[in-house]
């Protein structure tokens, strides 16, 4: 059985990227979403198993002792993770898997598991961010030169990735994403097995 994708999705605040990972999951149903763990408490909307799984600190970190994560960080005084034993128990099974997260646990990700599918979701211009995250309403203005400084930061570690996207039209990446995808899974590397098969067959030829 040959082993499923790592799908790994990155970029920066207001690129769209839950947005598109959303569509994607919608269309292709059989791609799991890893579901990552924190230490921060629920928000009143979330739901735990679907947002997050909830940890204790001391849970989370009993985890990091038992090399439980693929990736952690602790941002904020909290902290973030990706449970490993779900991701590895789901590809050696065959399915596809996939990760939205940020650009450092990615990177962090790419060291251990070289193998996965690394795509960076860009934004179609600084101006166009500028509007998706002033649209939230959540931000101050010295909070907004922020976000945008870090993201024009965050867009330097697009050349760490394989491919990117630029998501003008929610749809259009979509069909971008599902090329990759695709492709991806028709690569020599992926397919040892199916062309091994082929040499272990016998061949007869009738007189």
């Amino acid at each position: 059985m040959s082993k499923g994708l790592l799908i790994v999705v990155s970029g920066p605040s207001g690129a769209g990227k839950g947005t598109v990972c959303s569509a994607l999951l919608a269309k292709q149903a059989d791609i799991q979403l890893s579901i990552s763990a924190t230490t921060r408490e629920p928000r009143k909307i979330e739901k735990p198993g679907v947002n997050y799984h909830y940890f204790t600190k001391e849970e989370f970190r009993s985890q990091i002792d038992q090399d439980g994560f693929l990736e952690y960080a602790e941002v904020y005084g909290n902290y973030y993770g990706t449970p490993k034993k779900f991701v590895l128990d789901a590809l050696k099974a065959g399915n596809d898997v996939l990760l939205e997260i940020d650009i450092q646990g990615a990177l962090k990700v790419k060291e251990a598991y070289p193998d996965g599918v690394f795509i960076f979701i860009l934004p179609p211009t600084l101006e166009e961010l500028q509007k998706r995250i002033t649209s939230r309403g959540t931000e101050t203005e010295e909070s907004l030169k922020k976000r945008l400084g870090a993201a024009v930061e965050e867009i330097e570690q697009a050349f760490k990735y394989e491919y990117c996207i630029v998501n003008d039209q929610v749809d259009e990446a979509v069909e971008e994403l599902e090329a990759i995808l695709k492709a991806e899974r028709c690569l020599i590397k992926r397919n040892h097995e199916k062309i091994h098969n082929f040499r272990e067959e016998e061949f007869y030829v009738e007189a």
